[in-house]
């Protein structure tokens, strides 16, 4: 059975579905869709986004600010099981986990945090320092936890906007950005040991060091026109999935968002 599963970051579901951009989801011949960066609970967006039909939706929205965060799954696979959020309630409230237990699989959709802004010292200069790195860390290194937990059981699907590229080939300009976030040395150094662990980057697995593959561009200068972009939109499979793998794919003309929607086939029993 060939299963298909994309993810997009949408940088605002009520934004985006209100624009023809939004055929893609009509369009899509995918069984599991995955949203981050919704901005919106279920009840604010049109019923046929909230809960469209021929689809079970589930949604995980911000409970700390309005207008942030979120993610949402729609499947044409009901799943046994649905969890919110992290089990640590440390990492909570932001509307930034879904996980689908399937006959199959555990499958996470995940918008992980972002370093946010750099911290300015006494005199209004530029530290080095980002105000959400060391949460973002902390988050990855739980997140990991639990999915190695859920590991034991049946193997593991993740996708999501990571907020970090990996490797030099995963960004446009690495030598300008080694000091920035979403790509600090801490950072890539999780995705090592998340690679390290057992889980499989499915785009290098199946295009190894293509070049110029990116799912986010700046709104800024351009970017997108010239590909000055970011790779940071991942599907990693647990290594006993590997074999599995049939493509994985960046949809690079999907417009709408400062991301583009990025996919994976399985071919399971």
């Amino acid at each position: 059975m060939l299963l298909k599963f994309v993810s997009w970051n949408v940088n605002g579901l009520r934004a985006v579905s209100a624009r023809e951009d939004w055929r893609w989801f009509a369009e899509t011949d995918a069984n599991v869709v995955a949203l981050q960066e919704t901005k919106a609970r279920p009840e604010q967006l049109a019923p046929e986004v909230a809960s469209p039909l021929g689809w079970y939706a589930y949604w995980a929205s911000s409970t700390v600010k309005k207008g942030y965060s979120g993610v949402a799954v729609y499947s044409k696979i009901l799943p046994r099981r649905v969890g919110v959020e992290l089990p640590d309630a440390a990492f909570g409230g932001e509307g930034r986990l879904l996980h689908l237990e399937f006959d199959a699989l555990h499958y996470f959709n995940g918008y992980f945090p972002n370093g946010g802004p750099e911290e300015l010292d006494a005199n209004s200069r530029p530290t080095g320092k980002f105000r959400r790195v060391p949460y973002k860390m902390d988050f990855f290194d739980a997140f990991l936890q639990y999915a190695e937990t859920c590991r034991k059981t049946k193997p593991v699907v993740v996708c999501g906007d990571f907020n970090i590229a990996h490797k030099p080939i995963d960004l446009a300009r690495p030598a300008q950005n080694v000091n920035c976030t979403g790509f600090l040395p801490e950072e890539r150094a999780f995705l090592d040991r998340f690679v390290a662990a057992g889980y499989v980057d499915t785009f290098r697995h199946k295009h190894g060091e293509k070049t110029g593959c990116y799912s986010w561009w700046s709104y800024k200068s351009g970017a997108r026109a010239k590909n000055v972009g970011w790779r940071i939109d991942y599907f990693f499979v647990s290594q006993e999935l590997a074999p599995a793998v049939r493509d994985a794919w960046i949809d690079f003309a999907v417009y709408g968002s400062d991301h583009c929607p990025v996919g994976l086939a399985l071919e399971l029993p």
